[in-house]
């Protein structure tokens, strides 16, 4: 059984570290404001972005004259996986739900005789990903230095997979990202952006009933847009998982903390019933000295 210096300095250990989860709970929170507002103010400029390009590549995207980042290279033997995490932890389970959607993806590719090659963005994703599929890295992009991720560091992401594609490392590219719902709640996606795939939804936003004129020709357009279209779901990736970083780290320091609470509780009962046990102990002392005299 400890002592009760023991059980004194724990308790005091176990505070000083629920004033640090606490801490963290709180700059978590008002981080994830303003990660919040970016992601969510983002979504209507890719959204309408998205429809454009689902109507640009409706009208071309079964011709001969298709961009390449459209059409593809016709082959899909080399996979690239863009593989997007933090660079901190503390953030419960949002580092490896990433990673383990990107090994499960890695895993269904490499069964089905496919090439893949993995480009991490964030310490905590290629630290996951090493010890399995370290001989498949091509690549780290490393952010620790941002404070506030912006455009530049997405046209840089894209820029290093464009410059892969153009000289021809790979056929499909694939982004792995989690999506901000809530604070208690986000989801690991993966969204192919080689050949880029306008979403689901984007295409259900087409209006087909307008007829536009495109000056130059669609082709010319997309050619000019796609590049830009990578990068801006790279973005909107960047964004929304900044916003469920802090979402996570706030609801794994809020977790901590309670859970420190508790443990203050049980050590605290445990404290009292060994300092009383003592206390018993050394009154039947001395009442046993009483009578023996």
């Amino acid at each position: 059984m400890p002592s009760l210096k023991d059980l004194k300095n724990r308790i005091q250990s176990v505070k000083n570290t629920r004033k640090i989860t606490k801490a963290m709970q709180m700059v978590a929170a008002a981080k994830l404001r303003r990660a919040q507002e970016a992601a969510e103010q983002s979504r209507p400029y890719t959204e309408r972005f998205n429809a454009v390009m689902a109507g640009l590549a409706g009208s071309v995207g079964g011709s001969d004259s298709a961009p390449k980042l459209l059409s593809g290279t016709g082959n899909d033997q080399t996979h690239l996986l863009v593989v997007m995490t933090a660079e901190r932890g503390l953030c419960g389970g949002f580092n490896s739900n990433i990673s383990k959607k990107a090994k499960a993806k890695a895993a269904e590719l490499e069964a089905a005789g496919k090439t893949v090659k993995i480009l991490t963005v964030g310490k905590k994703g290629r630290d996951a990903l090493k010890r399995d599929l370290g001989s498949r890295f091509v690549g780290h992009v490393d952010l620790t230095e941002v404070k506030r991720v912006s455009y530049a560091d997405a046209q840089g992401i894209a820029k290093d997979v464009l410059g892969r594609f153009d000289a021809g490392e790979f056929d499909v590219a694939t982004i792995f990202y989690a999506k901000f719902v809530n604070v208690v709640s986000q989801t690991p996606t993966a969204q192919q952006i080689i050949p880029f795939e306008v979403p689901k939804e984007a295409v259900a936003d087409v209006d087909g009933s307008t007829v536009y004129d495109y000056e130059p020709s669609e082709e010319a357009v997309l050619a000019d847009l796609l590049p830009r279209a990578i990068a801006t779901a790279i973005f909107s990736a960047l964004l929304e998982n900044g916003a469920s970083e802090q979402g996570a780290r706030m609801s794994a320091m809020d977790n901590a903390t309670r859970n420190a609470g508790d443990m203050i509780e049980k050590l605290t009962i445990q404290y009292n019933r060994s300092r009383q046990a003592v206390i018993t102990n050394e009154l039947i002392e001395i009442i046993s000295g009483a009578e023996a005299l």
